[in-house]
């Protein structure tokens, strides 16, 4: 077991980080514009939020853990910014930066449009086995983002190449379980708030700072009565592998297609059983895409691997190399779901061959 005192620090300033970033990130959901969308090279549609968020986790971090080698592996970098015909949308970033900063009484400070673009570019550390890396997705979840509907502030702590602490912030997730159809969604309490700090279990709070509770994933044992997530947009992972799966294994209910590492933080309190992920061929994914969501479901006592079984490896730089896909689950369904999943992958290949 961890000593309870070690990474206390870095586990409020990332809390507190994330949870600035996300009072930024619903301030420009309520009022998007199609202006606000910007193109990235994979034409996945980024947001002035994305570049203000990274800019507040950056410099909370900076100013709550003051350190000369600060490394922060991060989604963006500031290179569109200082474009020409960018200059609006720089000036509202910055603009958004300082009004949310300034809603924290601690910080006193007007920054500049130089220190908000030095701020974002601070992300390009490239991460590795050695020293400590933060490690940030600004808005995990664009398309959710822009829909309105389910995002997240992912941040993790990586130390010696392992995950030591993370955060997410999820500012459309109901504190009342998914799960339940037939919720009353009025009576909900929107907006949750998962830390996790190794060896030390998953917290559960509102994201307005209620008190936080212990969570744990669920403890189904028969797939039949297990319920499963997968991204909401087909283009992030192949529904038809995943359907399969759970033909294998039994399950009855239908899945649960939810944005972003959200999914991570409603597994880990038990929402549902298993999630999973297969990216299309020659797809690779980024560490801050898992990193925070990883140790938020290991600490709730879940297991998350690759296809074949092995843990996640952070320690190699930007990206995981894995094998096939990412699977999570609770300790006794994750042999029942290995052969699941090696089956549907055998057969995949079969039927492929065959073509």
């Amino acid at each position: 077991m961890a000593s309870s005192s070690l990474y206390q620090r870095e586990l409020a300033a990332a809390v507190k980080a994330a949870s600035l970033a996300a009072r930024l990130c619903q301030t420009v959901q309520k009022s998007i514009l199609s202006s606000d969308v910007q193109s990235k090279a994979d034409k996945s549609p980024v947001t002035v939020a994305d570049y203000g968020s990274q800019a507040v986790v950056s410099l909370v971090l900076k100013m709550e853990l003051p350190s000369e080698s600060f490394s922060l592996v991060a989604e963006e970098d500031a290179g569109d910014l200082r474009k020409d015909g960018a200059q609006d949308t720089l000036k509202r970033i910055t603009k958004l930066v300082n009004e949310t900063l300034s809603t924290d009484s601690t910080y006193n400070i007007s920054l500049s449009e130089e220190d908000v673009l030095a701020a974002i570019d601070s992300g390009k550390s490239e991460g590795g086995p050695s020293g400590q890396h933060w490690v940030l997705d600004p808005i995990d979840g664009t398309k959710g983002f822009l829909r309105g509907d389910q995002y997240a502030i992912a941040l993790g702590l990586l130390d010696e190449g392992k995950v030591v602490l993370g955060v997410l912030a999820c500012p459309n997730l109901p504190l009342a379980s998914i799960a339940n159809p037939d919720r009353d969604a009025s009576q909900d309490q929107i907006g949750c708030l998962f830390s996790a700090k190794i060896g030390c279990g998953t917290d559960m709070q509102l994201l307005n700072g209620s008190t936080a509770k212990k969570i744990h994933v669920s403890t189904i044992e028969n797939p039949a009565d297990a319920s499963l997530f997968e991204s909401f947009e087909a283009a992030h992972s192949m529904h038809d592998l995943s359907s399969s799966i759970t033909q294998k294994l039994g399950v009855q209910a239908p899945p649960v297609r939810i944005d972003s590492q959200a999914k991570y933080g409603a597994l880990a309190r038990g929402d549902g059983a298993i999630y999973l992920r297969f990216p299309h061929k020659g797809y690779r994914e980024k560490i801050w895409d898992h990193a925070a969501g990883f140790i938020v479901v290991s600490e709730a006592g879940g297991v998350v691997t690759d296809a074949a079984g092995n843990d996640l490896d952070f320690s190699k730089g930007r990206y995981l190399d894995l094998d096939t896909g990412i699977l999570v689950t609770n300790k006794k369904l994750m042999p029942l779901l290995l052969n699941a999943v090696q089956d549907a992958l055998k057969e995949k290949s079969l039927s492929t061959s065959l073509l």
